[in-house]
């Protein structure tokens, strides 16, 4: 008999059930952790549309999962060779698993108070290629940048505790230290 394999609807299960039991980001994301790694290794999810990417923002959003009042959000992340996305920050916590390909993370720290408006001064403080597989945790504040440095689509799976547009998150460009809102552009 074989063990049927990890699949979106027990994973969204096992969610509500952390997230019922604790509200700690840092509790939160050290026991998804090893969830999202079992249902990135077993995609039974993954569908061809989910390699789709918006060519503007250089990469695809695809809802797989959102609750009723935006928490719990799962979307397939697919990234267009050599694009990614700019230093940003998710507002809530945040799993992401490599699926197919390979996306290179650079992890930022804010040397700012963060008491001025649209500005935020940030440094490069590690870089990582994650595979599928691999797992990358965040809390609410972290900053991260993400580039495919592939030739083809890398796809990743990424859950939040709320959907990252309801939320307060920001872009920050290191060179002009300008901090904006920052939005996606959801994939259909």
């Amino acid at each position: 008999m074989s063990a049927t394999p990890y699949d979106l609807k027990r994973f969204i299960e096992d969610l509500r059930t952390i997230t019922r039991s604790s509200s700690d980001p840092g509790d939160i994301i050290t026991r998804v952790r090893p969830l999202a790694h079992d249902l990135a290794v077993a995609p039974t999810w993954l569908e061809p549309r989910h390699y789709q990417c918006d060519d503007v923002q250089g990469f695809g959003a695809h809802l797989l999962h959102e609750d009723a009042d935006h928490t719990l959000a799962v979307f397939a992340g697919a990234w267009l060779p050599g694009r990614g996305a700019p230093p940003h920050n998710h507002g809530t916590w945040a799993v992401v698993a490599g699926v197919v390909g390979r996306e290179t993370n650079v992890f930022w720290r804010r040397t700012d108070d963060g008491s001025r408006s649209g500005y935020a001064a940030i440094v490069k403080a590690g870089e990582k290629v994650f595979g599928p597989g691999d797992v990358v945790t965040f809390l609410p504040d972290s900053i991260h940048s993400v580039t495919n440095d592939t030739d083809a689509v890398a796809v990743s799976l990424h859950v939040y505790g709320t959907h990252v547009n309801y939320t307060t998150r920001w872009q920050f460009d290191p060179e002009t230290r300008i901090a904006r809102e920052f939005k996606v552009t959801q994939t259909i």
